[in-house]
């Protein structure tokens, strides 16, 4: 259960004695997840490191969740090529880490979590204390990371307040006497940096459990809201459902076995079958675990009878049209498509209908050139693809 969906334990014996002495003693570990809430969409990313702390919770151990109310002031710089153009005030921090755990708790049982929010304990800090901290960290260590390295090679700006995140992050190790730290490969700096102060304080140093990077819809980078490649816990049962079977068949197996607990080897027979069926079964699995197992079917219905069949959808929108483009009731296609907004540009537009994208009415007719003049009346259902269309209203 611990091990699967994870890519590393540092170090990994240690874990195994921390488990076995919670065992005999009765004491159960203290598992720590921080989140610094720069947004408030809980995307299937996050839920990676959080279902694993409910399974930590289902083997009888403390979960600890950190909200970085601090450390989200000055921003995560892992992974990031520059600093943050811009940084959220503390009322803007405190809004979104509400709701963040409203959406937490979809997936951790909060009522047998603790919470604790870091500018418990930075907010005391005097300069003097600041001081005492940084000088328990060298440069030569920050520099170590590999962002910072990367930055530092390429001649790019490394502000000094973002070289105090990883070790605010560490330090909140040290508050909460974390015995085990979930999260992804990239944070593996901050979770020895933990290690090290730990150990200076005497304390029992704690072990990194850490995930692999959930992919996104794009199947490459990683899931994330600024990309636009994410799913987020809080949607609507069908939007999820849409953006599911969206996914490249090549991250099939990543999600299953980060986002369910289907036992791999089923997981490995569905995907030997049919792909759109394995994809179905993923959604509905995971989709259940956010709403419920009678939304997901709702959903999946709705998708195979909207999108995967021929029935019209259900939410097409209407998009109003000037009459006055239109001469003697027509419109050339490449006009109608992007006044409609459903291309972008003409170009975008000439190359939807050269490759049979481009449709009107209720049957669907091809549009077949991209100078064809389409009759426009009130009403038209366009479509451009599968999943953009609208019904024309003439203003």
């Amino acid at each position: 259960m611990i091990t699967r969906g994870i890519e590393k334990v540092v170090p990994q014996d240690e874990l195994r004695k921390k488990l076995q002495h919670s065992r005999d003693t009765g004491t159960p570990l203290r598992v720590k997840y921080g989140i610094d809430p720069t947004g408030i969409d809980v995307h299937l990313g996050h839920t990676v490191p959080l279902r694993k702390i409910r399974q930590f919770q289902e083997l009888g151990h403390q979960a600890v969740i950190i909200i970085g109310n601090y450390t989200a002031l000055v921003g995560d710089p892992s992974g990031r090529d520059e600093a943050r153009s811009r940084r959220l005030t503390a009322d803007e921090v405190e809004h979104n880490a509400r709701d963040y755990l409203a959406q937490v708790g979809k997936v951790v049982d909060m009522s047998r979590a603790e919470v604790h929010r870091n500018g418990d304990w930075f907010g005391r800090m005097s300069f003097a204390d600041v001081l005492g901290l940084c000088g328990r960290v060298t440069v030569a260590q920050l520099l170590t990371r590999e962002d910072f390295a990367r930055r530092y090679r390429e001649e790019r700006a490394i502000f000094l307040h973002e070289c105090l995140y990883p070790v605010m992050q560490a330090w909140d190790s040290v508050e909460i006497r974390a015995d085990v730290e979930l999260g992804g490969t990239e944070q593996l700096y901050s979770f020895m940096l933990a290690r090290d102060l730990q150990a200076q304080q005497g304390l029992s140093q704690q072990i990194a459990v850490m995930s692999p990077i959930l992919v996104g819809l794009d199947g490459v980078r990683r899931m994330g809201k600024s990309l636009g490649n994410y799913i987020g816990i809080s949607e609507p049962a069908y939007e999820m459902m849409k953006k599911f079977m969206q996914l490249p068949d090549g991250v099939m197996r990543m999600y299953f076995e980060l986002l369910t607990e289907l036992p791999m080897d089923e997981v490995d027979r569905l995907l030997a079958g049919h792909l759109k069926e394995a994809k179905v079964a993923l959604a509905t699995n995971v989709i259940s675990q956010y709403h419920s197992a009678e939304a997901a079917v709702a959903a999946c219905q709705r998708w195979q009878a909207e999108i995967g069949g021929e029935a019209l959808p259900s939410d097409i929108p209407d998009v109003a049209l000037d009459a006055s483009l239109l001469t003697s009731g027509t419109l050339s296609a490449v006009r109608l498509l992007t006044a409609l907004g459903l291309c972008t540009s003409n170009s975008e537009a000439r190359r939807l209908i050269e490759g049979g994208g481009a449709r009107t009415g209720p049957e669907k007719s091809p549009i077949t050139t991209h100078d064809q003049q389409v009759s426009v009346s009130d009403g038209l259902l366009v479509w451009a693809g599968r999943k953009k269309y609208c019904r024309v209203r003439i203003g």
